[in-house]
Protein backbone atom coordinates (compact mmCIF):
# COMPACT_ATOMS: atom_id res chain seq x y z
CA UNK A 1 0.00 0.00 0.00
CA UNK A 2 1.29 3.56 -0.97
CA UNK A 3 2.31 5.86 1.65
CA UNK A 4 -0.60 8.26 0.62
CA UNK A 5 -3.32 5.60 0.93
CA UNK A 6 -1.93 4.90 4.57
CA UNK A 7 -2.40 8.61 5.08
CA UNK A 8 -5.83 8.30 4.17
CA UNK A 9 -6.58 4.87 5.99
CA UNK A 10 -5.10 6.42 9.13
CA UNK A 11 -7.70 9.76 8.67
CA UNK A 12 -11.06 7.85 8.43
CA UNK A 13 -9.70 5.66 11.04
CA UNK A 14 -9.29 8.35 13.61
CA UNK A 15 -11.99 10.85 11.85
CA UNK A 16 -14.94 8.80 10.61
CA UNK A 17 -16.64 8.71 13.81
CA UNK A 18 -16.71 12.44 14.50
CA UNK A 19 -17.70 12.94 10.85
CA UNK A 20 -20.80 10.38 11.25
CA UNK A 21 -21.73 12.25 14.51
CA UNK A 22 -21.66 15.77 12.56
CA UNK A 23 -23.35 14.40 9.92
CA UNK A 24 -26.40 12.77 11.82
CA UNK A 25 -26.98 16.48 13.82
CA UNK A 26 -27.33 17.49 10.11
CA UNK A 27 -29.74 15.36 8.52
CA UNK A 28 -30.80 13.27 11.70
CA UNK A 29 -30.96 10.01 10.71
CA UNK A 30 -28.49 7.16 10.72
CA UNK A 31 -28.33 5.90 7.53
CA UNK A 32 -28.58 9.31 5.71
CA UNK A 33 -25.81 10.00 7.76
CA UNK A 34 -23.85 6.74 7.01
CA UNK A 35 -24.42 7.87 3.34
CA UNK A 36 -23.43 11.26 4.01
CA UNK A 37 -19.71 10.37 4.93
CA UNK A 38 -19.34 7.87 2.81
CA UNK A 39 -19.60 9.69 0.10
CA UNK A 40 -18.15 12.40 1.84
CA UNK A 41 -14.85 10.35 2.39
CA UNK A 42 -15.11 9.19 -1.08
CA UNK A 43 -14.51 12.40 -2.63
CA UNK A 44 -11.78 13.62 -0.08
CA UNK A 45 -10.11 9.76 -1.01
CA UNK A 46 -10.46 11.17 -4.91
CA UNK A 47 -8.83 14.24 -3.80
CA UNK A 48 -6.63 12.95 -1.00
CA UNK A 49 -3.45 15.27 -2.42
CA UNK A 50 -5.34 18.29 -2.04
CA UNK A 51 -7.18 17.77 1.10
CA UNK A 52 -3.65 16.80 2.61
CA UNK A 53 -1.52 19.21 1.91
CA UNK A 54 -4.69 21.89 3.23
CA UNK A 55 -3.84 23.80 5.66
CA UNK A 56 -6.90 21.87 7.51
CA UNK A 57 -7.98 18.60 6.26
CA UNK A 58 -10.82 18.17 8.66
CA UNK A 59 -12.58 21.80 7.78
CA UNK A 60 -11.46 20.65 4.24
CA UNK A 61 -13.74 17.14 5.14
CA UNK A 62 -16.35 18.87 7.27
CA UNK A 63 -16.87 21.20 3.97
CA UNK A 64 -17.73 18.31 1.79
CA UNK A 65 -19.66 16.91 4.44
CA UNK A 66 -21.87 19.81 4.73
CA UNK A 67 -21.57 20.14 0.81
CA UNK A 68 -23.58 16.35 0.86
CA UNK A 69 -25.96 17.04 3.59
CA UNK A 70 -27.19 20.49 1.44
CA UNK A 71 -27.07 18.33 -2.06
CA UNK A 72 -29.02 15.82 -0.52
CA UNK A 73 -31.89 18.34 0.78
CA UNK A 74 -32.18 20.52 -2.16
CA UNK A 75 -32.53 16.83 -4.86
CA UNK A 76 -35.00 16.23 -1.64
CA UNK A 77 -37.10 19.21 -2.80
CA UNK A 78 -38.49 20.82 0.11
CA UNK A 79 -35.89 21.79 2.24
CA UNK A 80 -37.56 23.44 4.46
CA UNK A 81 -39.84 21.08 6.12
CA UNK A 82 -37.27 18.16 7.76
CA UNK A 83 -38.75 14.06 8.91
CA UNK A 84 -39.49 13.52 12.35
CA UNK A 85 -36.43 11.43 13.54
CA UNK A 86 -37.81 7.74 13.69
CA UNK A 87 -38.57 6.56 17.01
CA UNK A 88 -36.37 3.04 16.57
CA UNK A 89 -33.26 5.33 16.26
CA UNK A 90 -30.05 2.85 17.29
CA UNK A 91 -29.19 4.81 20.69
CA UNK A 92 -26.63 3.19 23.00
CA UNK A 93 -28.39 2.49 26.90
CA UNK A 94 -29.07 5.63 28.38
CA UNK A 95 -31.37 7.28 30.78
CA UNK A 96 -35.05 7.81 29.56
CA UNK A 97 -34.40 11.41 30.36
CA UNK A 98 -31.36 11.89 28.70
CA UNK A 99 -33.18 10.55 25.38
CA UNK A 100 -35.93 12.59 25.69
CA UNK A 101 -33.50 15.68 25.84
CA UNK A 102 -31.34 14.31 22.71
CA UNK A 103 -34.84 13.57 20.67
CA UNK A 104 -35.90 16.95 21.35
CA UNK A 105 -32.60 18.88 20.63
CA UNK A 106 -32.55 16.88 17.62
CA UNK A 107 -35.93 17.91 16.61
CA UNK A 108 -35.46 21.48 17.62
CA UNK A 109 -32.12 20.88 15.28
CA UNK A 110 -33.52 19.74 12.19
CA UNK A 111 -36.60 22.59 12.62
CA UNK A 112 -33.77 24.89 11.66
CA UNK A 113 -32.61 26.09 7.65
CA UNK A 114 -29.53 24.17 6.81
CA UNK A 115 -26.86 27.12 7.11
CA UNK A 116 -28.00 27.75 10.84
CA UNK A 117 -27.79 24.19 11.38
CA UNK A 118 -24.83 24.01 10.49
CA UNK A 119 -22.98 26.76 12.14
CA UNK A 120 -25.13 25.27 15.02
CA UNK A 121 -23.59 21.83 14.77
CA UNK A 122 -19.78 23.16 14.26
CA UNK A 123 -20.10 25.59 16.86
CA UNK A 124 -21.62 24.06 20.05
CA UNK A 125 -21.42 20.57 18.91
CA UNK A 126 -18.24 20.02 17.00
CA UNK A 127 -16.67 22.82 19.87
CA UNK A 128 -14.81 24.80 16.40
CA UNK A 129 -14.05 28.38 17.16
CA UNK A 130 -16.19 31.28 15.16
CA UNK A 131 -13.11 31.32 12.55
CA UNK A 132 -13.06 27.86 12.29
CA UNK A 133 -16.78 27.49 11.24
CA UNK A 134 -16.51 30.45 8.72
CA UNK A 135 -13.75 28.52 6.80
CA UNK A 136 -15.56 25.32 6.94
CA UNK A 137 -19.19 27.50 5.57
CA UNK A 138 -17.21 29.40 3.19
CA UNK A 139 -18.39 32.73 4.88
CA UNK A 140 -17.28 35.52 6.88
CA UNK A 141 -17.45 35.46 10.64
CA UNK A 142 -19.88 38.03 10.53
CA UNK A 143 -22.47 35.77 8.31
CA UNK A 144 -21.14 32.85 11.72
CA UNK A 145 -22.49 35.58 13.90
CA UNK A 146 -25.57 36.73 12.81
CA UNK A 147 -26.35 32.77 11.41
CA UNK A 148 -25.60 32.06 15.00
CA UNK A 149 -27.51 34.41 16.65
CA UNK A 150 -30.61 33.58 14.40
CA UNK A 151 -30.30 30.11 15.16
CA UNK A 152 -30.28 30.30 19.08
CA UNK A 153 -33.23 32.61 18.79
CA UNK A 154 -35.21 30.30 17.11
CA UNK A 155 -34.08 27.27 19.29
CA UNK A 156 -35.48 29.08 22.11
CA UNK A 157 -38.68 29.59 20.55
CA UNK A 158 -38.54 26.21 19.83
CA UNK A 159 -38.04 25.00 23.50
CA UNK A 160 -40.60 27.63 24.45
CA UNK A 161 -43.74 26.53 22.38
CA UNK A 162 -42.72 23.34 23.29
CA UNK A 163 -43.01 24.25 26.77
CA UNK A 164 -46.38 25.77 26.55
CA UNK A 165 -47.70 22.96 24.61
CA UNK A 166 -46.67 20.30 27.40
Amino acid sequence: MSRPQEEFREFVRTRAAPLHRTAYLLCGDWHLADDLVQEALAKTFRNWQRVRRADSPDAYVRRILINESNRYWRRRGNSDSYFEPAGHEATAPDSTDEIVDRSELLRALLSLPERQRATVVLRYLEGLSGQETAAVLRCSEGTVKSQTFRALSALKTFFIREELLL
